[in-house]
C-alpha cells in the first residue's frame, strides 16, 4: 500500500513539474476560451474604442493553434455598423463536436434614444470555424436569451437553455435548426436547473440534466435525456444538488455538487453506483478521462449574471471509488450485463443516508504551484491545460505528462 502511494504521489509531481514552464503565451486581455476537438483554441479578446463620444465594447475572437500560429476570424470594430450604438462583450466560446462550427454568448447593450438609454440582452451567435455568422433563416445569426448553448452532432441544430423562471433558477430545453429558422422544444413541459450536454459524434446527441417542478418542490431527479428521439429517462432521485453538473469525457460518469462541500459522482448505465468526497465547491474540469478532476478552489460567483471566474488555486483531485449502497447492491448485480452508458436502467431508487460510508475528505494535490487563476480549461485529449490568470488576464498552456 505504502508503495502504491509513493507512485501516485511520482505521478502526481511529474505532471506538476511539466507544467512550470508555458507551452504558448498570448499575451492580451482574453476573456473567454475554449479548446477545439482538435486542440485548437477559440478566444475572445477584449476591445474598447471610442465612438462619438461614446465608449463602446466589441470583443474581437481568435483561433489559435499550439504552434503559435493564429488568425483573428472577428474584429468587433468592424461588426455592426449603424446608427445605432451597439456594445457586446463575450461570455463563452463553444465549439461544435467536428470543429467547424462556433456558439458564442454574449451579453449585449443597445442605445434606444438619443437621452443615452439602453436596453441589455443575452444572446447566442452562431459562427462558422472562419468567422462568418450562420445565418437563422433569413435573418441574422442571433438567438435572444439562448444560454448554454452548443451545436449537436448534426452539425445543423443548436441547443439551448431558455429561461423560465428570473433569476436564472429554472430552464426549459429548446432546439433550432439554423437554416430552417425554425425554434422547437423536445421537452414539453420539462424544466430543470441545470444541463450538461454529452455531444460524441459516435453516440449522438444527449444530455444530463437536474429536472425540477416548476415551484421547486418536489423531489430532484437527475435524468438522461435523447436529443434526437426526444426521449426522456430518470437514472436517480439526488438528496441535494447546487451546481456544477458534467459528464465525463467518456459518457459513463456525471458529477455534480450535492451541497457546498460534497462532491457526487455517479455511474449512467448503474445510477445506484455513486462515490462521494468532501471537496469545497468550485468549477472543475475532467482531466481528458475517468479518473480525475481539476478543481478551482476559492470563492465561486454565484449571482444571477456570475461567471464562476473569481480567482482560485488550481489541484488535481482522484474521484472515489463507486459502490451500491448495500440495500441496492444485490439488485444492481443481477442488473450488470450489457447497458451501456446510453443505455439506461429503471426505476430510479434513492436511499437514506444511513446507507452511506463515512465522507471522507478530498485528498488535493496543487497545480501550477497553487497560484491564482481565473479561468481554466483542459483539452479534450487531456494533453494540455489552459489557464488566464488574474488582472491583465494573458492566456497560458501547459502541457500536462
Amino acid at each position: 500500500m505504502c508503495l502504491v502511494l509513493v507512485c501516485i504521489s511520482l505521478c502526481f509531481a511529474d505532471s506538476l513539474s511539466a507544467q512550470t514552464s508555458p507551452a504558448l503565451t498570448i499575451d492580451e486581455e482574453v476573456s473567454t476560451f475554449a479548446f477545439a476537438p482538435d486542440g485548437r483554441i477559440a478566444y475572445s479578446v477584449r476591445h474598447v474604442f471610442s465612438q462619438k463620444k461614446l465608449q463602446i465594447q466589441r470583443d474581437d475572437i481568435w483561433v489559435t493553434s499550439l504552434d503559435g500560429k493564429k488568425t483573428r476570424i472577428v474584429e468587433g470594430k468592424k461588426l455592426f455598423q449603424g446608427p445605432v450604438a451597439f456594445s457586446y462583450a463575450i461570455q463563452s466560446l463553444r465549439w461544435s463536436p467536428d470543429g467547424a462550427r462556433l456558439t458564442v454568448e454574449m451579453y449585449t447593450s443597445t442605445m434606444t434614444d438619443e437621452r443615452g438609454e439602453t436596453k441589455e440582452g443575452y444572446v447566442t451567435w452562431l459562427l462558422d470555424a472562419a468567422g462568418k455568422e450562420i445565418r437563422i433563416g433569413q435573418g441574422p445569426g442571433m438567438i435572444e436569451e439562448a444560454g448554454n448553448s452548443a451545436w449537436l452532432t448534426d452539425g445543423a441544430t443548436v441547443a439551448f437553455l431558455h429561461e423560465a423562471m428570473q433569476p436564472k433558477l429554472l430552464f426549459d430545453i429548446r432546439t433550432l435548426r439554423a437554416a430552417a429558422g425554425r425554434e422547437e422544444s423536445p421537452f414539453p413541459g420539462l424544466t430543470v436547473s441545470a444541463v450538461a450536454w454529452d455531444l460524441r459524434p459516435a453516440d449522438g446527441s444527449a444530455a444530463v440534466a437536474v429536472e425540477r417542478q416548476e415551484n421547486l418542490s418536489g423531489p430532484i431527479r437527475l435524468v438522461w435525456l435523447d436529443l434526437r428521439k426526444h426521449e426522456r429517462r430518470e437514472l436517480a432521485q439526488l438528496a441535494g444538488f447546487v451546481g456544477q453538473l458534467s459528464i465525463s469525457p467518456s459518457g459513463k460518469l456525471v458529477a455534480y455538487f450535492r451541497d457546498q462541500e460534497t462532491l457526487e459522482i455517479r455511474d449512467v448505465a448503474h445510477p445506484d453506483r455513486v462515490g462521494r468526497v468532501r471537496v469545497g465547491y468550485g468549477a472543475y474540469a475532467w482531466a481528458g478521462g475517468d479518473e480525475r478532476i481539476l478543481i478551482k478552489r476559492g470563492t465561486f460567483d454565484t449571482s444571477a449574471r456570475g461567471t464562476g471566474r473569481r480567482s482560485g488555486s488550481l489541484a488535481w483531485l482522484t474521484l472515489p471509488p463507486l459502490e451500491a449502497p448495500p440495500a441496492a447492491a444485490s439488485s444492481a448485480a443481477k442488473d450488470s450485463s450489457a447497458l451501456s452508458a446510453k443505455t439506461l436502467p429503471a426505476p430510479p431508487k434513492t436511499f437514506p443516508a444511513s446507507a452511506e460510508k463515512d465522507l471522507l475528505d478530498a485528498e488535493l494535490h496543487p497545480a501550477l504551484s497553487g497560484l491564482l487563476f481565473q479561468s481554466f480549461a483542459i483539452s479534450p485529449d487531456g494533453r494540455y491545460l489552459a489557464v488566464t490568470a488574474p488582472g491583465s488576464r494573458p492566456l497560458q498552456i501547459f502541457p500536462i505528462r
